[in-house]
């Protein structure tokens, strides 16, 4: 380290004392906040719970470089400011290979810097009144763990790990915490980003480890695989590590800078579903660049139940093996944001500029494209709340059980997510929240749906059971789900669950699903569905799926794996199967919408109280090696049917203004939407 500092002691005086630090005392000059007009422009910067876009750039420094910085001019960022108007932008700082691009003298700096990108960055968004925050990479640090292997994570073969530090060890004091208040007080930033962390984070046997092992439970041995009895708690353990690293870096940060504001990338997130107990100033993730729909469809549900500001980031390129990264168009990129905004989130776009830095004109034209496009929306979206009508349980209990990750699902939402799909496909509005966030809110929704978790605490159990006694509608779909709550269903449990492969029979026809099935027997219990063993429905077929009432409720149950085959398969006959039974649990929704199922729905308050129903159009969404689509097929006519106690004063389709044809009656809005493009919301006024 040392040596590295020796080399670029002189540009680092230099450039500190002429450009970075200058900035460090003029942040507090625009108050944050000074104001925020309905069309997002705003009189000073704002803070990260009232902005609403944002762009992301990083280049992950390294060894390598040879111009970093080289093209950064103050030019090339106010016409991207001017043209693209955001709130904020997080610039690159430090990548997973643990060099800076800045000149640290705390860390190590990439040998590649040949002017200092921050301090123009810095220089710019402060004249614009945009916030500045950087992209830093936490404990994925290679360089770190290169230069002192004692602080790095060991892997369970006993070995240092070659990019990930040790939450245990001294990486956090020695490094991150003194080169984070240097970077902050040298440009006077506004926020910090922090990536490699909980995706990133594994577990560790290094001494440290397994000292804290043994003080924290007694036990002498460190468990090696799945199949030790400690193994669940082995990865609390290293969980709960994780979240005092994150909450010190955070308190150490808040306690040298009480302005700034920090996060944590992807914590308390679908990959880490738990209170949150870190004092995050705001929530986000980057979702993958390729599926990002679907990924956005659930995170973006799961983040808008955490009552946190929150934010999701797309990539603005996709790749490949072997292949370069290519742009995504505009359209595609503004079809990831209607998902993000109909959900009431923030929403921000990644790219890399050049290695010299430099912003091309298509990457700006790009931005300005989709940046128009959330503008318009963001009176009708930004901060918006939900209209409870499904609930559908991500259960951390089953997740921590299932996933082998510190704070990563690692596989264990399938099943959640060919839930989502169906129920979205089918048009209900849902919410996905975890057990800590949908027990207070219980009574809130008039269904709760569980797709096949396998573990639920007791009083969890209990307050569902408690929940349908009072008159809510429980569906369940799997065998393991239906098992947690046998007492309710009114069958009898015939033997284990075997494997079994077959044919389910739907409404629109005939689809095959294998996997684990419960064979039960109704007793009082009503059957919904049936299961042949070949086509010929001629046969006998075995149950299904059953109803059965509890108290003033019901349950629904399907004993098969039908959401991890939606997942897997999207077979429209799936999508009818869990149709019928919804729709034998819940005759009357609150919104029934008669679209192709390509439309999602959301069912939202404004921030300023008025009622709306987004509609997001996901035609053409690229699948398999279809990476990018320039044309999204505009669906409609679309009829939807909304029970309405009075009727309404206005109703406007938004952001276009267009007319839409809607009638009142006996307790029922009647709206014809003409035509929807990618997004657009029934907004109703009394």
């Amino acid at each position: 380290m040392a040596a590295s500092l020796g080399l670029i002691a002189g540009f680092i005086m230099v450039s500190t004392a002429g450009c970075a630090c200058q900035f460090a005392q003029s942040r507090a000059t625009p108050e944050p906040d000074a104001g925020e007009t309905r069309s997002g422009r705003r009189d000073g910067p704002l803070r990260r719970e009232n902005a609403f876009f944002g762009v992301h750039f990083d280049l992950h420094p390294g060894k390598t470089d040879t111009a970093l910085g080289a093209d950064v001019s103050e030019e090339n960022i106010e016409h991207l400011l001017t043209r693209v108007r955001p709130d904020w932008i997080q610039y690159d700082c430090k990548g997973h290979a643990g060099y800076t691009g800045y000149p640290s003298q705390v860390g190590w700096p990439s040998p590649g810097i040949v002017k200092d990108s921050l301090a123009i960055w810095r220089k710019t968004t402060a004249k614009h009144g945009v916030t500045l925050f950087i992209h830093y990479s936490g404990l994925w640090d290679r360089v770190a763990v290169e230069h002192h292997p004692e602080w790095a994570r060991v892997t369970e073969d006993g070995k240092p790990d070659p990019n990930i530090a040790s939450v245990f060890g001294p990486y956090v004091d020695k490094l991150m915490i003194p080169q984070l208040q240097e970077v902050v007080a040298a440009y006077g930033l506004d926020g910090v980003w922090v990536d490699g962390e909980c995706w990133a984070a594994r577990p560790d046997y290094s001494p440290a480890a397994l000292k804290a092992w043994r003080s924290e439970t007694g036990r002498s041995d460190a468990p090696r695989s799945a199949s030790d009895p400690a193994w669940l708690e082995w990865k609390m353990f290293h969980r709960r590590a994780f979240e005092r690293y994150v909450c010190h870096w955070v308190d150490a940060l808040h306690a040298f800078d009480p302005k700034l504001q920090v996060t944590s990338n992807w914590m308390y997130t679908t990959f880490a579903p738990k209170p949150i107990v870190a004092k995050l100033d705001f929530l986000s993730g980057d979702f993958v660049p390729s599926g990002a729909v679907d990924r956005a469809r659930l995170d973006a549900r799961y983040l808008s139940s955490t009552g946190r500001p929150w934010d999701l980031l797309a990539w603005g390129f996709v790749g490949g093996e072997g292949r370069n990264p290519s742009m995504k168009t505009a359209i595609q990129l503004q079809a990831e944001a209607a998902i993000v905004l109909s959900q009431g989130g923030a929403f921000q776009v990644y790219y890399q500029p050049t290695r010299p830095g430099y912003v091309s004109e298509g990457i700006i034209d790009t931005l300005g494209q989709v940046a128009d496009f959330c503008r318009a929306r963001q009176d009708v979206c930004h901060k918006s709340t939900t209209v409870g009508q499904i609930a559908l349980l991500l259960s951390s209990e089953s997740q921590f059980d299932r996933s082998d990750a510190v704070f990563h699902p690692a596989g264990s939402l399938y099943e959640l997510e060919g839930a989502l799909h169906a129920l979205l496909e089918l048009h209900y509005s849902v919410d996905v929240l975890a057990e800590h966030q949908l027990m207070p809110r219980l009574q809130n929704y008039p269904v709760v749906v569980i797709a096949d978790a396998h573990r639920l605490a007791d009083d969890v159990k209990e307050a569902l059971r408690q929940y349908v006694h009072r008159g809510g509608k429980l569906l369940l779909l799997g065998e393991k789900c239906a098992r947690l709550f046998t007492a309710l269903l009114r069958v009898r449990l015939d033997g284990p669950p075997r494997t079994w492969e077959g044919e389910l029979q739907s409404s629109a026809g005939l689809v095959n699903v294998k996997g684990v099935w419960q064979q039960v027997t109704p007793t009082t219990a009503r059957v919904v569905g049936y299961r042949y063993a070949t086509r010929d429905t001629r046969k006998p077929g075995q149950v299904a799926a059953t109803i059965a009432s509890h108290g003033k409720g019901q349950v629904a149950a399907v004993y098969g794996p039908v959401a991890l085959q939606m997942y897997e398969t999207h077979h429209p006959y799936l999508r009818r199967f869990v149709a019928d039974v919804a729709r034998q649990l819940v005759p009357d929704p609150i919104v029934d919408v008669d679209g192709p199922p390509t439309v999602d729905v959301a069912l939202r308050r404004t921030r300023d109280g008025r009622l709306a129903l987004h509609l997001v159009n996901l035609n053409n969404q690229p699948l398999g090696n279809r990476q990018v689509v320039d044309l999204i097929p505009a669906a409609g006519p679309i009829q939807v049917r909304w029970r309405l106690p009075a009727k309404p004063g206005r109703v406007q389709w938004l952001p276009s203004g267009e007319r839409v044809t809607w009638s009142w009656s006996d307790g029922v809005l009647l709206v014809t939407v003409p035509r929807l493009a990618i997004h657009g919301a029934i907004v109703v006024e009394p």
